[in-house]
């Protein structure tokens, strides 16, 4: 290559890189799991005292990435949407959610490291996605490990899933399916709860 075709591809590249920069990209929508809904008609799990510890996540699922999952191509592979987030990461946002249900349920709410004496909630989230069986057609999946512990004791453990179709085939969609899928596991949850024995 000669000093004027190198100064051409140079400046050519200069040209490109600037184009980059100029042209706006579009800003990444947020998405959190919406107002609170009406409290179900389930059994409250109503006149207890309950510890929430924050719930924990394996790395792929603890950040804001709003993610998904082409079964029809490899469901081995987690995919990020490209401009679409969650407002936090999700075991951040269902902490939050729970609370506020439990406490709409009428459950005493604690931080799990309060220093009173009472059962404590640990949860482990194992599924937070949007799960694509074709390109068109989509549905949440949403999946949670439950453990009532009190002292050094476990007193019941549940896995709660839930698989809601999503209205759309796209971020809107998977948002929208995934707070129904949650708030669903919880109603679920309540409803386990007020079925276990009063503890101290």
């Amino acid at each position: 290559m000669n000093f004027f075709a190198a100064n051409l591809a140079g400046l050519s590249l200069i040209a490109l890189s600037l184009f980059g920069c100029a042209s706006p990209r579009p800003n990444a929508q947020q998405f959190d799991l919406g107002p609170l809904p009406a409290l179900a008609s389930t059994p409250a799990a109503s006149e207890r005292t309950i510890k929430v510890q924050d719930i924990s996540a394996p790395a792929w699922l603890d950040s804001q990435a709003m993610l998904y999952r082409l079964h029809y191509a490899n469901a081995q592979q987690a995919l990020p949407y490209a401009n679409s987030r969650w407002h936090m990461p999700p075991p951040q946002m269902l902490t939050q959610r729970l609370k506020s249900r439990l406490a709409q349920a009428g459950v005493r709410v604690l931080a799990g490291n309060d220093g009173v004496v009472a059962p404590s909630l640990r949860i482990e989230l194992d599924d937070f996605s949007q799960h694509f069986s074709q390109a068109q057609q989509s549905q949440a999946g949403f999946s949670w490990r439950v453990s009532l512990i009190a002292g050094r004791q476990l007193l019941a453990q549940k896995t709660f899933t839930q698989q809601v179709a999503a209205p759309r085939a796209d971020a809107i969609g998977g948002a929208q399916a995934l707070a129904l899928a949650s708030d669903r596991a919880i109603d679920e949850l309540l409803l386990w709860l007020s079925n276990q024995p009063q503890v101290k």
